[in-house]
């Protein structure tokens, strides 16, 4: 895949079913536990346990018109990860992660940027969605500054369902994200 302009070392690759547990370790890494607070993504005060289950990345690593893409370089071959799918025919993106002590570097910047290539040249689709916990201001704004939009659209939090982490607050919910491609 090709390398980012922003970081000429920084290479995209598609993960397989090999990379599993090095993506579970570290998306959690950036949103769970201590380690997440070097970063800013972190979610220590709101979730603890698991940000993504392996038999959730395993399917996402293998179903049709979905990509788990793998940001590196020589040096570090798994800097940051985020999935895209074609969902309903709009792209959804998700699963973003970049190491916390990496953060704030352009890097995901770099690998928002190539997922939206691939939903936009690859796979024809007119916009990309996500949804982020409506909690997450700093993230919400951040999103905002590369032309996303709130949309109003409210999701319930999974609670209960511990493939995605154990609440610590019972106001968690998501707000869907969308930007025209």
């Amino acid at each position: 895949m090709p390398a980012s302009t922003i970081h000429p070392a920084l290479h995209f690759r598609a993960a397989t079913l090999a990379d599993r547990d090095a993506l579970v370790a570290l998306v959690t890494s950036a949103y769970r536990g201590e380690t997440s607070r070097q970063g800013w993504t972190t979610e220590a005060d709101l979730l603890d346990g698991p940000r993504i289950a392996p038999e959730v990345l395993e399917h996402d690593l293998t179903r049709p018109r979905s990509r788990v893409i793998v940001a590196g370089t020589p040096e570090m071959p798994l800097l940051a990860c985020a999935h895209v799918c074609d969902e309903g025919g709009a792209g959804y993106f998700g699963m973003f992660a970049v190491r916390p002590e990496r953060q704030g570097g352009g890097i995901g910047d770099a690998l928002l940027r190539e997922c939206e290539r691939i939903a936009r040249e690859e796979w024809r689709l007119p916009r990309m969605r996500m949804t982020v916990i409506d909690l997450r201001e700093e993230l919400i704004a951040w999103y905002e500054r590369r032309g996303y939009r709130r949309t109003g659209i409210k999701k319930p939090f999974p609670y209960g369902d511990e493939r995605f982490g154990r609440p610590r607050r019972p106001d968690l919910r998501f707000e869907v994200l969308e930007k025209p491609l």
